[in-house]
């Protein structure tokens, strides 16, 4: 079956649906999400020095049995984008809000089996591995998704007006990256989950991490209640924050994207400036704790694989970080979706694939959730 023959019900919203009950702008106690991209990479670099300064053989061999990992290559097959031949690289990064396991009771809802994408960004990592660009794909985006094989072997029908983050929810990671390379054009060599317990524990394994608020964010939905000024997060607050939707701006998924942004890039300062590479103890722990809450490509899928692939984004600053939001705009029939401004998304994916800084004029006039600024980095 294409993807041009069925609607997708549950995506789209349909009364009664799983995805319509999640689509109504109210979610359970949202506790819990993570930011992405540099973060992990971030993580994975604690290996490097617990490895190489350390030499114990034991500390290997159980940070490798740690990774989780999926064959993203052999699900996908040869029908997809060109690699880039410059050196530059495509990691799609994805937060999953799976309920099972560590994540119960994290971010409200019950283990009822399902897992959604509930945030999803592309990291681009420039030629000579010293920039990088991220684009968050908004989970409210209705898009066509396309027929995929997910990493069973099990064959996902396509559909139109679906919601994006029903592509994770219906055959996993792989049809996650086939939707993705299917909308862009471009290839993902990598791929990176973490869930909500992981991100949490992550937090707390860097002794929190310190944001300013422009304004109040207070939110009952998300336990999450800081006033105007500058606070270190713990694991669980920090997930309120980059979860909540409804303490800031328009309530949209939009507004809790340019909040994640912000933190991700207050996160990747405090990696670089609390002196990670001076303690062996705090990098174990870190590097322990990344490897048992993060889920790669299986191109990923070992400690010398991770060590190298850090060891590459060591030269990337805050400051050579550009970050942007797909551009969408409010669905008129339905405030609770939005819908892709091709046009504009067309100049985003051109840039990257061109390995070219995303132009201003990529992103103008479109929707942003209206929360801009309201959490910074000290």
């Amino acid at each position: 079956m294409s993807a041009e023959s069925t609607p997708d019900p549950a995506a789209a919203g349909e009364p009664g649906t799983p995805a319509a009950r999640r689509g109504r702008g109210r979610r359970r106690k949202p506790r819990g999400k993570r930011p992405s991209g540099m973060k992990v990479m971030a993580w994975t670099a604690a290996g490097i020095v617990v490895l190489g300064g350390t030499g114990i053989g034991y500390v290997y061999f159980k940070l490798n049995g740690n990774i989780s990992s999926v064959d993203i290559d052999q699900a996908l097959g040869t029908d997809r984008p060109e690699k880039a031949d410059n050196g530059s690289e495509n990691i799609l990064v994805l937060g999953s809000d799976t309920r099972s396991g560590s994540n119960k009771g994290i971010g409200g809802g019950t283990d009822d089996g399902t897992a959604r994408s509930d945030t999803a960004m592309i990291v681009h990592i420039y030629e000579g591995h010293k920039k990088a660009s991220v684009v968050s794909i908004p989970r409210d985006t209705l898009i066509e998704r396309p027929e995929c094989t997910d990493s069973e072997g099990n064959r996902h029908p396509g559909a139109r007006s679906a919601m994006f983050n029903s592509a994770y929810a219906t055959g996993g990671a792989a049809c996650a990256v086939k939707t993705v390379e299917k909308m862009t054009d471009l290839r993902m060599d990598h791929y990176l989950e973490v869930d909500f317990a992981g991100f949490q524990k992550l937090i707390d394994r860097l002794g929190g991490v310190e944001v300013t608020t422009s304004k109040d964010i207070k939110d009952p939905e998300s336990h999450l209640d800081l006033p105007a000024g500058t606070h270190r997060l713990d694991g669980e607050q920090a997930l309120g924050l980059v979860r909540t939707r409804h303490g800031v701006g328009d309530g949209s998924d939009l507004g809790r994207i340019q909040l994640q942004q912000a933190f991700l890039k207050a996160l990747v300062k405090q990696v670089r400036e609390i002196g990670l590479f001076t303690n062996p103890k705090k990098l174990y722990d870190l590097a322990d704790t990344a490897t048992k809450t993060v889920t790669t490509d299986s191109g990923l899928g070992s400690v010398n694989a991770l060590m190298s692939f850090a060891g590459g984004m060591k030269g990337i600053s805050p400051g050579n970080m550009q970050m942007v939001t797909m551009p969408v705009a409010y669905d008129p029939d339905n405030p609770n979706r939005v819908l892709l401004q091709k046009q504009k998304a067309d100049l985003v994916w051109k840039a990257l694939k061109q390995d070219k800084p995303i132009p201003k004029a990529a992103t103008e006039e479109s929707a942003t959730g209206e929360a801009k600024d309201v959490v910074s980095a000290p």
